[in-house]
């Protein structure tokens, strides 16, 4: 699977008590968190998701904390989700793109990051376009950085979330088939997802165009497994979990695909494919969604489709990842 370099790998926090507790100081990929880190996240959710199905859904736990998000990309559920939690938990936040900032005028990276330390940012949600970019940040900060997403790599709390819906609609995840479909390959959300699926014991089977599909991440771990195939009506039969993939247009205009039309015909997510699924199965999507290309519109918004409750489902599980994250430091 994913290889990350030694020196690149996340820094842990002094060795946690018997009780469980955060052990990481950086969010930087999903790779490192064992089935132990990542129930923790799942049961401190379910908490936060307490906490904002209550009338009053703001509490200050995180009163006195500044939290920084530092997108040198565009987002809108990522950006709006981390602020939401942030402000839900009674943090400080502070909204930076590189648009407008010095980062224009050429400030590096690291310069960038040892700014918002000295300013007094304690935890960092940074988006970059290069992949690694949160490691070197991680690096050269004592605050905490978050990945909100770098390039091709990795999306580690898209794939905590979806992780959490799926846990709340199927319970235990061991055995079950979940399908990923679309650019595999490009995918940030494909490649963390991956590692939480597998670590709760899920049969992963990702599917796509042979020129979209990395064929080494296929194998077998002790919990789950992972396939790669080209065929979907195969790949989809018997599915608990369907999650389609965006598919951009450069794609098609590089070559990788022969058209948007061919794409359409072999992977899209429509009525005809999902009935070879289990009944029942969750349909998902990371989102923006291009409706009509990697999913048909009834599909995208019909019974099993939990696409929204994904982006609910972020704003509480980014809450749990701020809360831990910031309490570990204090303790």
């Amino acid at each position: 699977m994913l290889d990350v370099r030694e020196e690149s790998r996340p820094v842990a926090l002094e060795s946690a008590p018997e009780e469980a507790r955060w052990r990481w100081k950086d969010l930087l990929d999903t790779d490192v968190l064992d089935p132990a880190d990542i129930q923790l996240v799942m049961d401190t959710a379910e908490a936060m998701s307490e906490v904002r199905s209550r009338p009053m859904s703001k509490v200050a736990t995180l009163r006195g904390t500044t939290v920084v998000t530092l997108f040198y990309e565009q987002s809108t559920r990522t950006r709006a989700s981390f602020e939401v939690a942030a402000k839900a938990l009674g943090a400080d936040v502070v909204n930076l793109t590189a648009s407008g900032s010095s980062v224009e005028k050429g400030e590096s990276l690291i310069d960038t990051v040892r700014t918002l330390e000295a300013i007094g940012a304690d935890l960092v949600v940074m988006r970059h376009g290069k992949s690694g970019a949160p490691y070197l940040a991680a690096r050269h900060s004592k605050a905490g950085i978050i990945n909100g997403g770098d390039g091709t790599h990795a999306h580690p709390t898209q794939a905590l979330l979806d992780l959490f819906t799926m846990r709340r609609h199927l319970g235990d995840l061991a055995g079950r088939k979940v399908l990923i479909v679309g650019d595999i390959l490009h995918s940030r959300v494909a490649r963390s997802n991956i590692w939480t699926l597998v670590s709760a014991g899920a049969e992963v089977t990702l599917c796509g165009p042979a020129t979209l599909l990395p064929t080494s991440l296929a194998g077998r771990s002790e919990r789950g497994s992972v396939k790669v195939t080209t065929n979907l009506d195969q790949a989809i039969a018997g599915a608990d979990v369907v999650m389609a993939l965006r598919i951009q247009k450069e794609r098609a205009e590089r070559g990788l695909i022969p058209s948007l039309r061919e794409y359409i015909r072999g992977y899209q997510v429509n009525a005809r494919r999902l009935a070879l699924a289990a009944p029942g199965a969750l349909v998902m999507h990371p989102g923006p969604m291009n409706e009509g290309i990697e999913i048909s519109p009834e599909i995208a918004h019909g019974v099993g489709s939990v696409i929204e409750e994904q982006v609910s489902n972020g704003v509480a599980v980014r809450m749990a990842i701020l809360y831990l994250m910031a309490t570990a430091r204090t303790a």
